[in-house]
Protein backbone atom coordinates (compact mmCIF):
# COMPACT_ATOMS: atom_id res chain seq x y z
CA UNK A 1 0.00 0.00 0.00
CA UNK A 2 1.24 3.42 -0.94
CA UNK A 3 1.24 6.57 0.84
CA UNK A 4 -0.42 9.81 -1.73
CA UNK A 5 2.67 11.24 -1.04
CA UNK A 6 4.77 7.56 -3.18
CA UNK A 7 2.07 7.46 -5.95
CA UNK A 8 3.25 8.74 -8.86
CA UNK A 9 1.19 11.34 -11.01
CA UNK A 10 -2.30 12.21 -10.94
CA UNK A 11 -1.66 14.89 -8.90
CA UNK A 12 -5.30 16.50 -8.96
CA UNK A 13 -7.03 13.35 -7.91
CA UNK A 14 -4.59 13.39 -5.08
CA UNK A 15 -4.78 16.48 -3.77
CA UNK A 16 -9.14 16.26 -3.60
CA UNK A 17 -8.88 12.68 -2.05
CA UNK A 18 -6.17 14.03 0.47
CA UNK A 19 -8.49 17.12 1.66
CA UNK A 20 -11.34 14.93 2.15
CA UNK A 21 -9.70 12.80 4.03
CA UNK A 22 -8.02 15.68 5.88
CA UNK A 23 -11.74 17.00 6.71
CA UNK A 24 -13.22 13.79 7.19
CA UNK A 25 -15.70 14.63 4.59
CA UNK A 26 -15.70 12.35 1.56
CA UNK A 27 -18.09 12.44 -0.92
CA UNK A 28 -21.01 9.76 -1.07
CA UNK A 29 -20.20 8.06 -4.12
CA UNK A 30 -17.26 8.15 -6.78
CA UNK A 31 -16.83 6.81 -9.70
CA UNK A 32 -13.00 6.18 -10.63
CA UNK A 33 -12.67 6.22 -14.74
CA UNK A 34 -9.61 5.32 -16.44
CA UNK A 35 -7.79 2.45 -18.29
CA UNK A 36 -7.31 -1.02 -16.74
CA UNK A 37 -3.86 -0.61 -14.97
CA UNK A 38 -3.70 3.36 -14.76
CA UNK A 39 -3.83 3.59 -11.00
CA UNK A 40 -7.40 3.37 -9.95
CA UNK A 41 -7.20 0.03 -7.36
CA UNK A 42 -4.33 1.84 -5.95
CA UNK A 43 -5.61 5.03 -5.54
CA UNK A 44 -8.93 3.17 -4.18
CA UNK A 45 -7.51 1.01 -1.57
CA UNK A 46 -5.13 4.37 -0.42
CA UNK A 47 -8.04 6.78 -0.46
CA UNK A 48 -9.98 3.68 1.91
CA UNK A 49 -7.08 3.12 3.94
CA UNK A 50 -6.42 6.90 4.62
CA UNK A 51 -10.65 7.39 5.78
CA UNK A 52 -10.00 5.09 8.58
CA UNK A 53 -6.30 5.24 9.54
CA UNK A 54 -6.05 5.25 13.04
CA UNK A 55 -3.25 7.53 13.32
CA UNK A 56 -3.38 10.68 15.52
CA UNK A 57 -0.08 12.20 15.47
CA UNK A 58 -0.87 14.60 12.42
CA UNK A 59 1.57 12.68 10.10
CA UNK A 60 0.28 11.62 6.49
CA UNK A 61 -2.30 9.43 6.13
CA UNK A 62 -2.00 6.53 5.77
CA UNK A 63 0.48 6.08 8.19
CA UNK A 64 0.42 2.41 6.65
CA UNK A 65 1.16 1.28 11.03
CA UNK A 66 -1.89 1.31 12.53
CA UNK A 67 -4.27 -1.71 12.78
CA UNK A 68 -6.48 -0.37 10.19
CA UNK A 69 -3.76 0.26 7.95
CA UNK A 70 -2.60 -3.10 8.34
CA UNK A 71 -5.46 -5.08 7.62
CA UNK A 72 -6.23 -2.69 4.65
CA UNK A 73 -2.85 -4.31 3.30
CA UNK A 74 -4.13 -7.88 4.10
CA UNK A 75 -7.29 -7.43 2.69
CA UNK A 76 -8.54 -8.17 6.34
CA UNK A 77 -10.60 -4.57 7.24
CA UNK A 78 -14.04 -5.36 8.33
CA UNK A 79 -15.21 -1.78 7.11
CA UNK A 80 -13.57 -2.20 3.65
CA UNK A 81 -15.31 -4.14 1.50
CA UNK A 82 -14.03 -5.02 -2.19
CA UNK A 83 -16.86 -5.96 -4.49
CA UNK A 84 -16.54 -8.50 -7.12
CA UNK A 85 -18.17 -10.75 -9.59
CA UNK A 86 -18.19 -14.27 -9.95
CA UNK A 87 -19.65 -14.71 -13.60
CA UNK A 88 -18.79 -11.78 -16.38
CA UNK A 89 -21.41 -9.75 -15.09
CA UNK A 90 -23.09 -8.48 -11.94
CA UNK A 91 -25.85 -10.48 -11.30
CA UNK A 92 -28.40 -8.17 -9.13
CA UNK A 93 -28.29 -10.52 -6.36
CA UNK A 94 -24.39 -10.32 -5.71
CA UNK A 95 -25.00 -6.25 -5.32
CA UNK A 96 -27.82 -7.03 -2.94
CA UNK A 97 -25.85 -9.32 -0.87
CA UNK A 98 -22.85 -7.43 -0.41
CA UNK A 99 -23.74 -3.84 -1.16
CA UNK A 100 -27.39 -2.97 -0.43
CA UNK A 101 -27.60 -5.48 2.25
CA UNK A 102 -24.95 -4.46 4.47
CA UNK A 103 -25.03 -0.62 3.81
CA UNK A 104 -27.23 0.01 7.16
CA UNK A 105 -24.73 -1.86 9.37
CA UNK A 106 -22.90 0.25 11.04
CA UNK A 107 -18.99 0.05 10.48
CA UNK A 108 -17.66 -2.15 12.85
CA UNK A 109 -14.07 -0.34 13.64
CA UNK A 110 -14.10 2.58 11.56
CA UNK A 111 -15.31 6.12 11.08
CA UNK A 112 -16.81 5.19 7.35
CA UNK A 113 -17.85 2.08 5.41
CA UNK A 114 -16.22 2.03 1.95
CA UNK A 115 -17.32 -0.41 -1.05
CA UNK A 116 -15.12 -0.49 -3.47
CA UNK A 117 -17.20 -1.72 -6.88
CA UNK A 118 -14.30 -3.64 -9.41
CA UNK A 119 -15.49 -3.77 -13.23
CA UNK A 120 -18.30 -1.02 -12.20
CA UNK A 121 -19.25 -1.28 -15.98
CA UNK A 122 -20.15 -5.02 -15.54
CA UNK A 123 -23.82 -3.82 -13.64
CA UNK A 124 -26.44 -3.98 -15.68
CA UNK A 125 -29.37 -1.51 -16.03
CA UNK A 126 -30.82 -3.72 -13.43
CA UNK A 127 -28.68 -3.94 -11.25
CA UNK A 128 -27.51 -0.02 -11.42
CA UNK A 129 -31.16 0.67 -10.77
CA UNK A 130 -31.44 -1.43 -8.06
CA UNK A 131 -28.06 0.14 -6.35
CA UNK A 132 -29.44 3.73 -7.57
CA UNK A 133 -30.97 4.26 -4.13
CA UNK A 134 -28.56 3.37 -1.91
CA UNK A 135 -26.24 5.76 -3.68
CA UNK A 136 -28.69 8.68 -3.68
CA UNK A 137 -29.34 7.98 0.41
CA UNK A 138 -26.26 6.46 1.78
CA UNK A 139 -26.40 6.72 5.46
CA UNK A 140 -23.27 9.07 6.81
CA UNK A 141 -20.65 7.14 7.38
CA UNK A 142 -21.10 4.78 3.75
CA UNK A 143 -18.75 5.70 1.08
CA UNK A 144 -19.11 3.99 -2.52
CA UNK A 145 -16.04 3.96 -4.71
CA UNK A 146 -16.81 2.61 -8.23
CA UNK A 147 -13.95 1.63 -10.23
CA UNK A 148 -14.35 1.52 -14.47
CA UNK A 149 -12.73 1.89 -17.06
CA UNK A 150 -16.11 2.42 -19.68
CA UNK A 151 -17.92 5.03 -17.96
CA UNK A 152 -20.39 5.19 -20.78
CA UNK A 153 -21.66 2.20 -19.77
CA UNK A 154 -23.20 3.49 -16.61
CA UNK A 155 -26.58 5.05 -16.55
CA UNK A 156 -26.82 8.73 -16.37
CA UNK A 157 -29.10 8.53 -13.15
CA UNK A 158 -26.07 6.99 -11.18
CA UNK A 159 -23.26 9.09 -13.40
CA UNK A 160 -25.29 12.42 -11.93
CA UNK A 161 -24.91 11.55 -8.39
CA UNK A 162 -21.57 10.43 -8.23
CA UNK A 163 -18.26 12.57 -8.24
CA UNK A 164 -16.43 11.22 -11.23
CA UNK A 165 -12.27 11.28 -11.82
CA UNK A 166 -10.39 10.82 -14.21
CA UNK A 167 -7.49 9.11 -14.45
CA UNK A 168 -5.48 10.13 -17.55
CA UNK A 169 -2.23 8.30 -19.08
CA UNK A 170 0.96 9.54 -17.19
CA UNK A 171 3.72 11.16 -19.42
CA UNK A 172 6.63 8.43 -20.23
CA UNK A 173 9.12 10.42 -18.67
CA UNK A 174 7.17 10.36 -15.42
CA UNK A 175 6.79 6.66 -15.57
CA UNK A 176 10.55 5.99 -16.57
CA UNK A 177 11.43 7.94 -13.22
CA UNK A 178 8.98 5.92 -10.64
CA UNK A 179 10.41 2.78 -12.62
CA UNK A 180 14.21 3.36 -12.08
CA UNK A 181 13.95 5.70 -8.37
CA UNK A 182 11.04 3.62 -6.85
CA UNK A 183 11.26 0.07 -8.72
CA UNK A 184 15.20 -0.28 -9.21
CA UNK A 185 14.46 -1.14 -12.79
CA UNK A 186 17.42 -0.37 -14.79
CA UNK A 187 17.26 2.90 -17.32
CA UNK A 188 17.34 1.33 -20.27
CA UNK A 189 14.60 -1.24 -19.08
CA UNK A 190 12.34 1.75 -17.97
CA UNK A 191 13.35 3.72 -21.08
CA UNK A 192 11.54 0.84 -23.56
CA UNK A 193 9.00 0.16 -20.50
CA UNK A 194 7.59 3.66 -20.24
CA UNK A 195 7.60 3.72 -23.99
CA UNK A 196 5.47 0.78 -24.60
CA UNK A 197 3.11 1.24 -21.76
CA UNK A 198 1.80 4.57 -23.59
CA UNK A 199 0.91 6.48 -20.19
CA UNK A 200 -0.17 3.36 -18.08
CA UNK A 201 1.86 2.66 -15.06
CA UNK A 202 0.39 -0.48 -14.55
CA UNK A 203 1.70 -2.35 -18.06
CA UNK A 204 5.22 -0.02 -17.28
CA UNK A 205 5.23 -1.92 -14.45
CA UNK A 206 4.14 -5.33 -15.86
CA UNK A 207 6.47 -4.92 -18.66
CA UNK A 208 9.56 -3.80 -16.22
CA UNK A 209 8.93 -7.03 -14.00
CA UNK A 210 9.25 -9.47 -16.50
CA UNK A 211 11.89 -7.16 -19.38
CA UNK A 212 13.19 -10.47 -20.55
CA UNK A 213 10.11 -12.24 -21.30
CA UNK A 214 8.18 -8.91 -22.49
CA UNK A 215 11.17 -8.71 -25.36
CA UNK A 216 10.10 -12.61 -26.60
CA UNK A 217 6.52 -12.04 -26.72
CA UNK A 218 7.05 -8.15 -28.58
CA UNK A 219 9.33 -10.28 -31.27
CA UNK A 220 6.86 -12.80 -31.64
CA UNK A 221 4.24 -10.47 -32.21
CA UNK A 222 6.63 -8.27 -34.44
CA UNK A 223 7.33 -11.62 -36.30
CA UNK A 224 3.34 -11.49 -37.18
CA UNK A 225 3.18 -8.15 -38.22
CA UNK A 226 5.90 -8.15 -40.28
CA UNK A 227 5.14 -11.67 -42.03
CA UNK A 228 1.02 -11.11 -42.41
CA UNK A 229 1.63 -11.72 -46.09
CA UNK A 230 3.19 -15.20 -45.65
CA UNK A 231 0.84 -16.31 -42.97
CA UNK A 232 -2.51 -17.55 -43.10
CA UNK A 233 -4.58 -16.31 -40.50
CA UNK A 234 -5.16 -19.54 -38.37
CA UNK A 235 -0.90 -19.39 -38.12
CA UNK A 236 -1.48 -16.06 -36.71
CA UNK A 237 -3.96 -17.41 -34.16
CA UNK A 238 -1.98 -20.56 -33.22
CA UNK A 239 1.24 -17.69 -32.86
CA UNK A 240 -1.21 -15.89 -30.25
CA UNK A 241 -2.17 -19.08 -28.40
CA UNK A 242 1.65 -19.99 -27.84
CA UNK A 243 1.83 -17.18 -26.27
CA UNK A 244 -1.12 -17.13 -23.83
CA UNK A 245 -4.65 -15.92 -23.98
CA UNK A 246 -5.75 -14.44 -20.50
CA UNK A 247 -7.49 -10.86 -20.95
CA UNK A 248 -4.39 -9.00 -19.69
CA UNK A 249 -2.11 -10.49 -22.27
CA UNK A 250 -3.94 -10.12 -25.21
CA UNK A 251 -4.56 -6.88 -24.69
CA UNK A 252 -1.06 -6.13 -24.73
CA UNK A 253 -0.62 -7.75 -27.80
CA UNK A 254 -2.69 -6.11 -29.21
CA UNK A 255 -1.91 -2.48 -28.02
CA UNK A 256 1.66 -3.77 -29.17
CA UNK A 257 -0.16 -4.23 -32.77
CA UNK A 258 -1.75 -0.91 -32.35
CA UNK A 259 1.19 1.30 -31.52
CA UNK A 260 3.04 -0.63 -34.96
CA UNK A 261 0.60 0.71 -36.83
CA UNK A 262 0.51 4.10 -35.28
CA UNK A 263 4.51 3.89 -35.77
CA UNK A 264 3.29 3.03 -39.73
CA UNK A 265 0.53 6.05 -39.86
CA UNK A 266 2.77 8.63 -38.65
CA UNK A 267 5.90 7.60 -40.61
CA UNK A 268 3.58 8.08 -43.88
CA UNK A 269 2.91 11.59 -43.03
CA UNK A 270 6.21 12.61 -41.59
CA UNK A 271 8.63 10.19 -42.49
CA UNK A 272 10.24 11.57 -38.96
CA UNK A 273 12.00 8.11 -37.53
CA UNK A 274 12.35 10.26 -34.14
CA UNK A 275 8.56 9.99 -33.76
CA UNK A 276 8.43 6.04 -33.59
CA UNK A 277 8.32 4.11 -30.73
CA UNK A 278 9.55 1.11 -32.53
CA UNK A 279 12.78 3.03 -33.85
CA UNK A 280 14.61 -0.53 -34.37
CA UNK A 281 12.33 -1.80 -36.91
CA UNK A 282 12.08 2.09 -38.97
CA UNK A 283 12.70 -0.53 -41.95
CA UNK A 284 10.02 -3.14 -41.71
CA UNK A 285 7.84 0.61 -41.05
CA UNK A 286 8.76 2.38 -44.17
CA UNK A 287 7.91 -0.74 -46.50
CA UNK A 288 4.32 -1.29 -44.48
CA UNK A 289 4.06 2.15 -44.66
CA UNK A 290 4.35 2.57 -48.77
CA UNK A 291 2.14 -0.08 -49.36
CA UNK A 292 -0.70 0.91 -46.61
CA UNK A 293 -3.24 3.79 -47.82
CA UNK A 294 -4.33 5.64 -45.02
CA UNK A 295 -7.54 4.23 -44.82
CA UNK A 296 -6.40 1.32 -45.17
CA UNK A 297 -3.78 1.88 -41.95
CA UNK A 298 -6.98 3.28 -39.93
CA UNK A 299 -8.98 0.62 -41.04
CA UNK A 300 -6.80 -1.69 -39.07
CA UNK A 301 -6.14 0.41 -36.15
CA UNK A 302 -10.20 0.30 -35.87
CA UNK A 303 -10.00 -3.22 -35.84
CA UNK A 304 -7.69 -3.54 -33.01
CA UNK A 305 -9.96 -1.34 -30.80
CA UNK A 306 -13.13 -3.77 -31.74
CA UNK A 307 -11.14 -6.97 -31.10
CA UNK A 308 -10.59 -5.39 -27.46
CA UNK A 309 -14.28 -4.57 -26.74
CA UNK A 310 -14.83 -7.81 -28.00
CA UNK A 311 -12.85 -9.55 -25.93
CA UNK A 312 -13.77 -7.43 -22.63
CA UNK A 313 -16.95 -8.72 -24.19
CA UNK A 314 -16.11 -12.29 -23.79
CA UNK A 315 -16.63 -12.87 -27.39
CA UNK A 316 -14.85 -16.25 -28.50
CA UNK A 317 -10.97 -15.16 -28.31
CA UNK A 318 -10.48 -17.31 -31.86
CA UNK A 319 -13.21 -15.56 -33.61
CA UNK A 320 -12.42 -12.29 -32.36
CA UNK A 321 -8.58 -12.95 -33.60
CA UNK A 322 -9.53 -14.43 -36.82
CA UNK A 323 -11.82 -10.71 -37.81
CA UNK A 324 -9.25 -9.27 -36.53
CA UNK A 325 -6.40 -10.73 -38.62
CA UNK A 326 -8.53 -10.86 -41.40
CA UNK A 327 -8.56 -7.09 -41.32
CA UNK A 328 -4.66 -7.00 -41.45
CA UNK A 329 -4.69 -8.58 -45.00
CA UNK A 330 -7.37 -8.33 -46.44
Amino acid sequence: MFAFSEIVGHEQIKEHLTEAVKKKQPFHAYIFDGDVGVGKETFAKTFAAALNCQDDRGHEKPCKECISCRQVEAGTQPDVIWVQHAKPDYGIDEIREQVIGTMDIKPYSSPFKVYIIQDAERMNEETQNALLKTIEEPPEYGVIIMLTSNISELLPTVQSRCLTLEFHPLSSVTIEEFLVTQCGVPDYIAKESAAFAQGNIGKAIRYSDASDDFVNRKNKILEILKNCDRYEVSDMVDLIHSLGTKKEELRDYIDLMMLWFRDVLIFKATKNLNQLIFQGESQAISIEASRRSYEKIEEIIGSFDKAKVRIKANVDIDITLELMFMAMKD
